[in-house]
């Protein structure tokens, strides 16, 4: 396999549950890097992010960091103050 779209597709047909891990993995990966750039376009700290959606600094330190995921509640309150919104939309064929 040459590239990691490859593996993907080949660990979807072997295992699809570990298929439906990593497009998991991957979805709050592009979620996370969103967020990460708003605020490094709005020149915030993670400790200014935090004081503003009221959250601890931790808490967005992980979340960046990829060491936890937020919930529902919290990801919206950070994506409020970053002038983010999250929208859903259906999803592909056989994902």
């Amino acid at each position: 396999m040459s590239t990691w779209t490859d593996y993907k597709n080949h660990v979807r047909e072997t295992n699809p549950e570990i298929g439906k891990d990593i497009d998991e993995a991957e979805a709050v990966s592009q979620i996370v890097g969103t967020m990460i750039a708003r605020r490094h376009d709005l020149d915030l700290s993670q400790r200014e992010l935090a004081e503003i959606c009221g959250i601890p600094h931790s808490s967005v330190a992980r979340i960046e960091s990829g060491k936890s995921t937020p919930n529902l509640s919290t990801l919206l309150k950070i994506f409020r103050r970053l002038g983010l919104t999250l929208t859903a939309q259906p999803a592909q064929p056989g994902r």
